[in-house]
């Protein structure tokens, strides 16, 4: 589904910054930007040991902060610049062909290798939570990293008749210009120059974008259905010396049905982010 970590590369920049022993009025953060909150209160919690560190750890923490935060700025930004520029090649492959071939039949084929690369290495994105250089939920970023290989490895590469279905395409564009803005968002991010129309973009795009992508991927999967439920691929039938059953079927009817209470969640998240991030507003959350 569409990807909301909006605090990533904001906060990736901030936790750099903060290793590298900068004061919290030189964050790459905005009042009004997602994830400042917290950067600033982890700013708060830095030097607070309580006086119980020893002289010599003083001196060297510092040191070994600014290190990892050069570090970790230093890989993130060369990380953000190289999707921009997988996306970019995707965008203009995708173009390229459908002027060529006038079709969308054998578009997905044409473009395969280059979007399984990069969307596979989006687990890197995992791994930045996991180790602490952006301060994003792992469960989070796990979910969203993992539904869009869900889509690229067991729906579109294992089931080759539906790679020519429409829908494929409506869920490739709409990735493809969300991710070129948000790596682009990170990538200026992270070297302190967003331009306006880059942050204009970030929170403006996702209103058409994310509608169609989510029903590109629910009709690619629907499309899917009759293969999967012909073939029984991917289930695990009974008897089997693990006595475990799994229906891949129902799974992805599942998977179907997991979108209903979710759209609608990650959406409004994004539309207050956009209103915050743009417009300054403050948005108070009811507790329940």
């Amino acid at each position: 589904m569409g990807r909301l970590t909006e605090a990533a590369a904001l906060g990736s920049g901030a936790r750099a910054a903060r290793w590298a022993g900068s004061p919290p009025t030189l964050l790459l953060l905005s009042p009004t930007s997602p994830g400042c909150a917290a950067t600033m209160a982890s700013s708060d919690e830095d030097g607070t040991n309580g006086g119980a560190s020893e002289a010599g750890e003083d001196r060297e923490a510092p040191g070994k902060r600014r290190r990892l935060g050069l570090l970790a700025t230093a890989w993130l930004t060369f990380y953000n610049i190289a999707m921009t520029a997988g996306w970019l090649v995707l965008a203009i492959a995708m173009v390229r062909f459908y002027m060529e071939k006038g079709t969308h039949r054998g578009l997905y084929k044409s473009v395969q290798k280059t979007l399984k690369f990069f969307q596979t290495f989006a687990l890197l994105e995992i791994v930045h939570c996991l180790i602490g250089i952006v301060p994003t939920s792992v469960l989070v970023t796990g979910v969203q990293v993992s539904s869009r290989i869900f889509m690229v490895w067991l729906i579109t590469h294992s089931i080759k008749p539906i790679q020519n279905e429409e829908s494929v395409v409506l869920f490739l564009v709409a990735w493809t210009v969300t991710e070129i803005t948000r790596y682009s968002f990170y990538t200026f991010s992270l070297l302190d120059h967003l331009p306006y129309f880059i942050k204009w973009a970030r929170y403006n795009f996702f209103i058409i974008l994310y509608p169609v992508g989510v029903a590109g991927e629910l009709l690619t999967i629907y499309a899917a259905l009759p293969y999967v439920k012909k073939t029984g691929m991917f289930s695990i039938r009974l008897p089997n010396k693990y006595n475990v059953s799994f229906d891949y079927y129902y799974f992805l009817l599942i998977t179907m049905a997991s979108y209903i209470p979710l759209f609608p969640q990650l959406y409004f998240h994004m539309l207050r982010q956009r209103r915050k991030v743009l417009h300054g507003e403050v948005i108070v959350e009811k507790d329940d």
